[in-house]
């Protein structure tokens, strides 16, 4: 890594920091350029805009994200197996990286035409995800059908793409809901701490995937 790559790393790894602890409207070019002992002018050499910083950061996010998803189903072959490990592991970021996730699903402030022109859309990010569940969906789909020996899939069932979109939903939901305390209070449960507590939000996720996919038949 260069000298010029690894101070751009540096000011993102300072921006997480500080969206991780005040949150990210706490996040500014001259915060980061004070705590990381460079001069103010430094960071718009890579970040011309507060935009294209903010959106560096949940870039980050995002692939710390993936390697979650990955780490997650390193234990398990199944679709439906590797659809629970990424659902918990979506819904586990959200609640212990809460200003982070809320951070990445800012696509209508982050996509600014201002942001550096050399760099993705933000929302760009969220296709390769997007596009994982659309294929374990279906997948899923393909291997109760073959049980079933029916001769093709459900024609009652919406496509793929449209069961993986509700089912991300339901998980974004469950995260939100839980981070914000209503679900807890829905449940008579004490509202959140910055700990899970119990295991409500894994039976919440268990409950997703039966009513998108079917529950699990031995």
């Amino acid at each position: 890594m260069t000298e010029e790559s690894s101070l751009r790393e540096r000011l993102i790894d300072v921006g997480i920091d500080l969206v991780l602890t005040e949150g990210s409207a706490s996040v500014g070019l001259r915060e980061i350029a004070r705590r990381a002992g460079v001069s103010h002018g430094a960071p718009r050499r890579y970040f011309p805009t507060h935009h294209a910083l903010l959106s560096a950061i949940a870039r980050r996010g995002f692939e710390d994200l993936a390697a979650m998803f990955e780490a997650a189903a390193a234990g398990t072959t199944t679709p439906r197996g590797q659809l629970e490990a990424l659902a918990r592991a979506y819904v586990g970021y959200a609640l212990e990286r809460r200003g982070m996730f809320e951070l990445m699903w800012r696509h209508d402030l982050l996509d600014s035409a201002a942001q550096a022109s050399d760099q993705p859309r933000l929302r760009e990010s969220t296709l390769p995800l997007f596009g994982h569940i659309t294929g374990l969906v279906a997948r899923c789909r393909a291997e109760r059908d073959g049980a079933q020996r029916t001769d093709g899939p459900n024609e009652a069932a919406p496509p793929p793409a449209v069961t993986a979109a509700a089912l991300w939903a339901n998980l974004h939901g469950i995260a939100q809901l839980w981070a914000w305390g209503s679900l807890q209070l829905a449940f008579g449960t004490p509202p959140p701490d910055g700990d899970r507590g119990d295991d409500q939000p894994d039976r919440l996720i268990t409950a997703v995937l039966d009513a998108h996919l079917g529950p699990v038949t031995s």
